[in-house]
């Protein structure tokens, strides 16, 4: 597979955007590797310009790097099939994470078993974009929390709370996240965290949380429309997923105005080592 530098790097962002919603998880991450800088990311095409299958796969340096998610788009399942069954792009010695479009998963998860690879679909969720900021609610004067951005200091309180955190491996990832990438968090009167939301490397909005003894007073609507309106100011895609099974949220992004696409579901697979 051909590695896209510079210009190229711009015109496949261009090009991404006629395949939304299905590229959006490739799309996102050209976006921010075209604007931020962050730990290294390869973009790789099977033909360029006329790609039928890319990938965004981050450098491994470090132990932690292996956590971050690789995400793929593809137009033509042969060829999807023939990278992973015949090429070694991928890193199936290894602990990684894929993420791609859920009507992929009997090949992924064929090409899996053909390399006597261990296999799970960690999750399936909603794509929900936002393109109308209408129904976002005006930031209330009286809160008695100040609106700041996440820092290092954030990162294990973070990493602690996330539910898929896998100690030391996840902590890198979510390091990354916090200083290349846009995030917003509400402090107390000691300057504590209490609430927070950041910006995968894809560009999605996620890990939303809010501490158990401040939830309930609208504190994560708050999160998301401040982010919302950065992020679309500044011309950046707002969007989220959100897993299927997590009705409270779904609810909540779709009372501020997200849409989703009902007939499009992402994916995202795990695989470890080589079976003995």
């Amino acid at each position: 597979m051909r590695v896209l530098t510079g210009d190229q790097l711009h015109t496949v962002e261009t090009l991404l955007k006629v395949f939304l919603p299905q590229s959006q998880q490739v799309y996102g991450c050209v976006f921010l590797i075209n604007r931020r800088q962050s730990d290294p990311v390869d973009v790789l095409v099977d033909n360029w310009p006329d790609f039928t299958t890319i990938l965004c796969l981050p450098q491994n340096k470090e132990e932690g790097d292996l956590f971050k998610t690789i995400c793929m788009f593809t137009k033509d399942e042969p060829t999807l099939r023939k990278i992973l069954g015949q090429t070694d792009v991928l890193p199936w010695q290894e602990f990684f994470c894929l993420g791609l479009d859920l009507c992929h998963e009997d090949t992924v998860m064929c090409v899996a078993g053909d390399r006597r690879v261990s296999a799970e679909k960690d999750a399936v969720a909603r794509q929900m974009r936002l393109e109308d900021l209408s129904r976002l609610p005006e930031w209330d004067s009286n809160l008695t929390l100040r609106l700041s951005c996440l820092d290092e200091s954030h990162v294990d309180l973070v990493n602690r709370t996330w539910k898929f955190s896998q100690g030391a491996l996840s902590a890198r990832m979510i390091r990354d996240m916090i200083c290349h990438f846009p995030s917003c968090c509400l402090l107390d009167e000691e300057g504590k965290a209490v609430a927070w939301i950041l910006t995968y490397a894809n560009c999605a909005l996620g890990l939303l949380y809010t501490a158990p003894e401040h939830r309930g007073r609208g504190y994560a609507t708050v999160l998301i429309s401040t982010m919302a309106t950065r992020l679309h100011a500044q011309g950046y895609p707002v969007y989220c997923f959100i897993e299927e099974e997590n009705h409270l949220s779904y609810r909540l992004f779709k009372k501020l105005g997200f849409t989703e696409d009902p007939s499009y579901r992402a994916a995202w697979f795990t695989f470890s080592k080589v079976q003995k």
